[in-house]
């Protein structure tokens, strides 16, 4: 089917059935087009609990999909592709968890929102990149911390904030793309240019940045600065987002090879298939989602 045609038989059903489609700034060009509303998934997590549509379509990958779903039991919650996972989100464990809670007893464990459902019910407070800084902050000074599952974002924030933490040794390989060689390369083919990265990134890669930020961090950031032309170290459709919002400006992928193949899975045809069947629904056990529900909401009230 044309693609112009499945956009509109998407509009109508999507109307008709008063669902509304939720992107992540990942999400292929097709799908952030298509989108009634982009973000980060801080953003669409509220999103998806504020909004008075009753048929959530998430466009992004699993662990999104169920933290929606945690935080609006009432709605139905589509991911178009359930196979949509997060490796990251695969690298640790609700017993992980557990084992280094006895190991460092009385520690809060601040939980990345890009983990599985049993491991934020283990967990004090989940984040988002947007906001680690922000909820790091409302630890007491004298408390220890466990951070997972990614070491570079804990790193990160480490360094930042000057706490010591507890790292799950966790990594997103999609962020792992980038070579500072490649960094300096185009900092020379593009004279002036800023350079802007995801915090996920290597160190390494984050001494060569003009600003550490997350996605919803870099359109500000892109905005507010006089520069025309950055360099941008993170998923490769960020660039299209971006130059969405500032056509006058020019966005430089840092590595042409930085996507992530589970936020590409979302296609058109996925989408038209979940709004005519409306499924698959993504569900939390209750039992589990009552656990995980507090350290999530807590995320969304530190914005």
């Amino acid at each position: 089917m044309p693609e112009r045609e499945l956009v509109q038989r998407i509009n109508r059903l999507k109307a008709e059935k008063g669902a509304v489609i939720l992107a992540h700034n990942y999400q292929p060009p097709e799908i952030q087009d298509l989108a009634d509303h982009l973000g980060d998934s801080l953003d669409l997590g509220r999103l998806a609990h504020s909004l008075d549509n009753g048929i959530v379509i998430f466009c992004g990958v699993r662990f999104m999909a169920e933290t929606a779903a945690i935080l609006s039991p009432e709605k139905k919650v589509i991911l178009p592709d359930p196979s949509a996972g997060c490796p990251m989100a695969d690298m640790i464990s609700a017993n992980g968890i557990i084992e280094m809670k006895a190991k460092h007893p009385g520690a809060a464990v601040v939980m990345y929102v890009n983990s599985p459902v049993s491991v934020k019910a283990q967990s004090d407070i989940c984040c988002t990149s947007a906001n680690a800084l922000d909820v790091i902050s409302t630890i007491p000074a004298d408390r220890k911390i466990i951070f997972g599952p990614d070491k570079h974002l804990g790193a990160w924030v480490s360094s930042t904030t000057g706490r010591e933490m507890i790292l799950w040794q966790g990594y997103c390989p999609v962020h792992q793309k980038f070579s500072v060689q490649r960094i300096r390369e185009l900092k020379v083919e593009n004279p002036g240019a800023e350079v802007i990265v995801h915090p996920e990134v290597n160190p390494s890669i984050s001494a060569e940045a003009d600003a550490v930020l997350g996605t919803n961090g870099m359109i500000r950031y892109a905005g507010r600065s006089e520069t025309d032309a950055f360099i941008v170290g993170t998923e490769k459709e960020m660039c299209y987002r971006l130059q969405n919002e500032y056509p006058a400006k020019r966005f430089i992928p840092a590595s042409g090879s930085a996507i992530c193949k589970n936020m590409k899975k979302n296609t058109l045809e996925k989408v038209l298939n979940s709004l005519e069947n409306l499924e698959p629904v993504i569900t939390v056990d209750e039992t589990t989602a009552s656990k995980a529900r507090h350290a999530i909401e807590r995320m969304i009230e530190i914005g």
